[in-house]
């Protein structure tokens, strides 16, 4: 390389680290010579070197909204049986998938005893949505209330709740495992209250509707609860047999 050949390469170098093209950077090199061997335009080439880059940012930006939503475990919608639950509605539940009810904030709510799929469920449509760059958090419903007390004994309820109601889809799993105290059951309350047609939630619970009293140790608060998620809802009973059973089963 001439030596005016290589001081514009280390220019064009430290430009584009200096502006955080790093896939540019890697690539520009090897991208024009493949472009001189095919003659490709000026234009193609800029085209195809700029689209890399978007595609290696936008592949980082997935992983943040991944990461930040804080899966347990990666469940996908395409690794989900729904011949083993033959009764679920499995059309209904691709089209949700398509996340058309996050426009409109409506919530999901999967009820069914233990091993039925309902967090799998719940995790590969969480899953579809940070894919798609929305904002999404999963929370154990006891984590998610050990969370809200502390932000009030701390001062910064307010800021959480703002926070909350800024997610696109958060996710609740296990509600009724634990019952709540009257403290954490007004604080779920104040949070739902507060997402209420601004964000989707998804709720997972072992406990049908009429026994959310327990979950919640007040009738009131429950209903008042109940009534803001199932307004704008789209409510799945999983009556059918435990997942972890089948494979029990077909590890036997």
């Amino acid at each position: 390389m001439e030596p005016n050949q290589l001081n514009q390469s280390n220019k064009l170098d430290q430009y584009l680290k200096t502006l955080s093209l790093h896939k540019v950077r890697e690539i520009y090199l090897s991208e024009a010579e493949s472009a001189a061997r095919t003659k490709l335009s000026y234009q193609d080439y800029l085209l195809r070197i700029v689209e890399q880059q978007i595609i290696t940012k936008m592949d980082g930006s997935v992983n943040r909204k991944m990461q930040i939503a804080s899966f347990p475990q990666i469940k996908r919608l395409e690794e989900f049986d729904f011949s083993y639950q033959p009764k679920l509605n499995e059309k209904l539940i691709r089209e949700l998938a398509a996340l058309d009810f996050l426009n409109t904030a409506k919530n999901i709510i999967f009820i069914g005893a233990p091993g039925v799929g309902k967090t799998h469920l719940a995790i590969s449509i969480g899953i579809k949505a940070a894919s798609a760059m929305k904002r999404v958090l999963f929370y154990t419903a006891e984590k998610l209330t050990e969370e809200l007390a502390s932000s009030e004994v701390s001062g910064q309820l307010n800021k959480k709740l703002d926070t909350l109601s800024r997610v696109d889809l958060l996710i609740i799993d296990e509600l009724g495992y634990l019952s709540l105290s009257k403290q954490t059951s007004r604080l779920f309350f104040q949070m739902i209250s507060k997402r209420y047609e601004k964000g989707s939630t998804i709720v997972t619970s072992n406990k049908p509707f009429e026994e959310w009293g327990e979950i919640f140790n007040d009738d009131t608060v429950a209903s008042a609860i109940l009534d803001r998620l199932l307004h704008h809802s789209y409510p799945f009973l999983i009556n059918g047999k435990s997942f972890r059973l089948k494979n029990i089963n077909n590890n036997a």
